[in-house]
C-alpha cells in the first residue's frame, strides 16, 4: 500500500526449512474441461489484484480445482508442504462446538462482532 512503511505491513512466514525443506510439487494433470475454468479464475484474480505473479524456483504448489454445485469452479492451492514447514501455534483457537455449547445458557447471542470486522 502506498504511504505505509513496509517494515510494519510486510507479512512473512517463519518456516522451519531445515527439518522440512520446501520443494517443488509434482505437476498434477487436470481434466481438459477444467483447464479453461482454472485459467479464467486465475486471470480474474490477477486482474483484481488478489494474486501476483512471482517466480519461486524451490517452492511450487499445485492448483486444486473444486467443482461447486452450481457448475462453477473454485480454485484452491495445495499448501500441505507449506503447512508442514510452518511452526505450530501454541495458542490455537477453541473448538467451535465448545463455543456454541457455552452460549446455550444465554437468552441472546449476537454474531455482529464476527461479521462486522470491528475487531
Amino acid at each position: 500500500m502506498p504511504g505505509l512503511d513496509p517494515s510494519i505491513v510486510k507479512h512473512f512466514l517463519p518456516l522451519d526449512t531445515e527439518r522440512f525443506p520446501l520443494k517443488r510439487q509434482h505437476l498434477r494433470h487436470q481434466r481438459a474441461d477444467l483447464l479453461l475454468h482454472i485459467k479464467e479464475e486465475v486471470i480474474k484474480q490477477v486482474d483484481a489484484g488478489f494474486l501476483e505473479v512471482y517466480n519461486y524456483s524451490e517452492c511450487v504448489t499445485n492448483i486444486v480445482p473444486v467443482e461447486k454445485k452450481n457448475g462453477k469452479v473454485r480454485v484452491c492451492i495445495d499448501y500441505r508442504d507449506l503447512n508442514r514447514a510452518s511452526p505450530k501455534d501454541n495458542f490455537p483457537l477453541p473448538h467451535i462446538d465448545v463455543l456454541v455449547d457455552n452460549t446455550t445458557r444465554h437468552t441472546q447471542f449476537s454474531f455482529m462482532d464476527g461479521f462486522s470486522g470491528y475487531n
